[in-house]
């Protein structure tokens, strides 16, 4: 299938992608994720061909794409600003592109049909593009690209224009249509929603490189450094000095003393950063020993509790944040019972 290796590309003489490498299998979505400016956009220009790198491949198969243009590869696109023609109906958007393979008018119909049929939209084939709603054009953007049959699909945030709710109701028909068709893809977004609801595998871009990889499970259960953790929110991050190693380790921060268990080598005196998970916490009567074996106590001052869906966020004076299913009163001192599996020690 696809293959990517080593591919650096520098903007205003600075070093935009580091190397880059990965593959992607058949049938499977792979996510690019990461902020702003980290390169994800241009990486997949470079694989569409739309862009050229300094160093390294894009193969499909055995074969090179170097000298292939971006039209003959065979990978369809869909773009944020979905690129619709406002002057041609839905059915002759979807058909654009099939018009360039000399295939008859009921060839093209077929396909067109088929594809809105995936898509959900049969019925609209003359409706105007302009007077659908950004959820219906992002549809029509897809359909365009699925008609041509193509080996590979490529999304440009494709649903960052659109409200959270039918972005999230989007999400899930993308996902089975992916599923359904078995195109293999590649999805970029800075939106972590996104890229955990869709993706197979999830590449973290951060200054030109893979910062992590792996399936939404593991990247989340495992983020492997503190900016990953902090970029996912996946709990607090907190700065410490081991003072005991072994099978457990005890970690003073300026929050206080923390164990947890580490498979990484580990001496005292040792700078590490934890990720203290924000759930599964509980309040406890401060002076008492903690009930669950291992459990770290946490002392702080109450600065903010808001509402968040079945919990209350409840946010202590220096930012540490948890999740309580009892609210307590702004300026109240509470003690935190932190059970050793929401400390994490990030290598």
């Amino acid at each position: 299938m696809l293959e990517v290796a080593n591919i650096w590309k520098s903007y205003e003489g600075a070093p935009l992608l580091r190397g880059i490498s990965f593959t992607i299998a058949a049938g499977e979505t792979v996510c690019l994720l990461g902020p702003s400016g980290s390169g994800k956009s241009t990486l997949l220009r470079i694989i569409a061909g739309l862009e050229s790198a300094e160093q390294g491949q894009v193969c499909w198969g055995e074969n090179d794409l170097a000298s292939v243009p971006a039209h003959r590869r065979g990978f369809g696109l869909v773009f944020q600003d979905y690129a619709l023609f406002p002057h041609l109906n839905v059915a002759e958007n979807v058909a654009f592109g099939l018009k360039m393979q000399d295939l008859s008018r009921d060839e093209i119909r077929l396909c067109v049909d088929g594809s809105l049929k995936t898509v959900n939209l049969t019925g609209f084939e003359n409706r105007t593009v302009t007077d659908l709603s950004g959820g219906e054009q992002q549809r029509v953007a897809l359909a365009r690209a699925l008609a041509p049959h193509p080996r590979l699909l490529m999304f440009d945030e494709p649903l960052g224009a659109l409200d959270r709710n039918l972005r999230e109701r989007l999400m899930d028909e993308l996902r089975g249509i992916l599923s359904a068709t078995g195109v293999p893809a590649i999805y970029v977004t800075h939106d972590q929603e996104e890229a955990f609801t869709l993706a197979d595998r999830i590449l973290l871009l951060h200054d030109g490189e893979i910062l992590r990889s792996g399936t939404p499970a593991e990247v989340w259960n495992d983020p492997g450094s503190a900016w990953t953790a902090r970029f996912l929110g996946a709990g607090n991050v907190i700065e410490g000095v081991i003072t005991l190693s072994g099978e457990t380790l005890r970690v003073e921060t300026s929050a206080g003393v923390f164990e947890t268990l580490c498979m990484h080598p580990h001496k005292a005196g040792d700078k590490v950063d934890l990720l203290v998970r924000p759930t599964g916490v509980r309040e406890v009567m401060d002076g008492n020993p903690a009930t669950v074996l291992g459990a770290s106590l946490l002392r702080g001052v109450v600065a903010d509790a808001i509402f968040h869906r079945d919990r209350f966020k409840v946010t202590l004076e220096g930012g540490l944040y948890f999740y309580l299913l009892d609210v307590p009163k702004i300026g109240e001192k509470i003690c935190l019972e932190i059970p050793l599996s929401a400390i994490q020690c990030l290598a």
